[in-house]
């Protein structure tokens, strides 16, 4: 079936609303016929939970299935209140085993042991092996749907099997290969398969240099392997060695976006995963913590200040600058921070070539440092004349603009290396240190050269 463009606009929606009031299931079925389910997923947003239940159970099962899966997890959790624990079972019965084992551990235990006990008997076995698992360790996130071939089997036995377990795959981009006893040896592709004499031994196609992972993996590790050696699927393995299940591609999109998600609030002073729409208790207790060190800061800046009365008093125009100086101390350890926390991101980051790397953020501080102290020397010469102020205040961001820099990129290492997220070291963080640093160089220099 094709699936048409959908644009989602008030017309339509106001269109749907009146459908749904008058319960005109005519227009709701082929207003929604040839849609695609993520499209359906976005207009149920804008209904409640009695309505968009209403909609789905006008539609197939297998689409209603999809779009409850594509649901986010707060939403669905609230959504699948409205319906019963047999209503459940149908939707579920029609999900990869991963989907389902994840659908049910949002639901309250007696209601999952419920569907649970009424799935259908391969993916009850398959669910009940995956809810073992953490959600953040790769068994947590593989599905048991695969095609798989015993390494003794030749070409046509191998291509039957395939035929029969594809039934219940979606998706498949490889042949896995084990011994008798379910040990993972490698795989083939349905190239190779298609291409060689039908009398081949599948054990003489195996390709043995192929990356799998362990179900006790963690989720960021599983990210990083699939992007290091761009893999559309890889292989689980358990201890013994055993093949367990797969994780392909879309399985790790939400991790991808979970990780970048908990980055972006890390670096904007957010201590916990809230949205806009959360309450407001649950949205003042994520800023607030930040907020606090933020006015810690302050409060030690102001003191620090204290230290130089002598040299405020009798040059006020030192306290013009001050502004100048934090700023650009901030802005420079975000910078450098940031960069620094995207190449952690990469595996062997801290020990390929660390020491270049930081002689490169050096240089690229000396010559940023220098530009701005040249610029800033410039300006104050031509509004306030030649004075040795001038000098002082440009000798002082030049060297703030280096250690800064230091200070960016040194950070996020040492909290990568005690197993702290490094994205942490890019927000209020490195903006409040480097507030303190900026302003002990600046009258420090001012000290000694005043």
């Amino acid at each position: 079936m094709k699936q048409i463009e959908f644009e989602l606009n008030k017309e339509f929606r106001d269109r749907f609303q009146e459908a749904l009031n008058a319960r005109d299931n005519e227009f709701i079925r082929t207003s929604l016929e040839e849609v695609n389910p993520a499209d359906i997923t976005a207009l149920l947003y804008e209904f409640n939970g009695e309505e968009s239940k209403y909609v789905l159970d006008l539609l197939p099962v297998d689409v209603r299935a999809k779009i409850i899966n594509d649901l986010d997890t707060e939403t669905r959790k609230s959504f699948l209140t409205h319906y019963t624990a047999g209503e459940i079972t149908e939707v579920v019965n029609h999900l990869d085993s991963d989907d389902a084992a994840d659908i049910l551990n949002e639901l309250p235990i007696k209601t999952s042991e419920e569907i649970i006990a009424s799935l259908d008997a391969d993916l009850k076995s398959q669910v009940i092996d995956l809810l073992r698992y953490d959600e953040n360790v790769a068994g947590g996130l593989m599905a048991k749907e695969l095609i798989k071939a015993r390494a003794h089997w030749n070409v046509v036995q191998c291509v039957e099997e395939i035929r029969k377990q594809a039934e219940n795959v979606t998706k498949f981009y490889t042949v896995y290969v084990v011994d008798d006893f379910d040990r993972f040896l490698g795989k083939v592709s349905l190239q190779k398969l298609i291409l060689t004499d039908p009398r081949t031994i599948v054990k003489d196609l195996l390709d043995e240099d192929i990356v799998s992972v362990e179900t006790y993996m963690e989720d960021r590790e599983v990210v990083e392997i699939m992007s290091k050696y761009d893999l559309e699927s890889v292989p689980v393995v358990n201890v013994q060695g055993q093949l367990v299940g797969r994780i392909t591609i879309d399985d790790v999109v939400d991790v991808i976006t979970e990780q970048a998600e908990e980055d972006r609030q890390l670096m904007s002073g957010i201590t916990e995963d809230v949205e806009e729409d959360d309450s407001v208790w649950r949205n003042t207790r994520a800023r607030l913590p930040w907020l606090l060190i933020g006015i810690l800061g302050g409060l030690i800046s102001a003191r620090f200040m204290g230290f130089f009365e002598k040299e405020l008093v009798q040059v006020t125009a030192i306290a013009f600058f001050v502004p100048l100086i934090q700023a650009t101390g901030g802005n420079v350890g975000i910078q450098t921070s940031s960069l620094i926390v995207q190449s952690l991101m990469k595996p062997g980051f801290v020990d390929d070539g660390l020491w270049k790397r930081l002689l490169k953020v050096f240089s690229v501080a000396l010559l940023n440092g220098l530009f701005l102290g040249l610029i800033v020397f410039g300006v104050n010469w031509l509004v306030f004349g030649s004075n040795s102020l001038n000098l002082v205040v440009s000798l002082a961001l030049f060297f703030v603009v280096v250690f800064a820099s230091f200070v960016g990129t040194i950070t996020p290492i040492i909290l990568n290396r005690f197993g702290i997220n490094p994205a942490l070291a890019s927000g209020p963080f490195i903006t409040t240190t480097n507030d303190l640093l900026g302003l002990g160089v600046y009258f420090l220099t001012i000290h000694l050269l005043l």
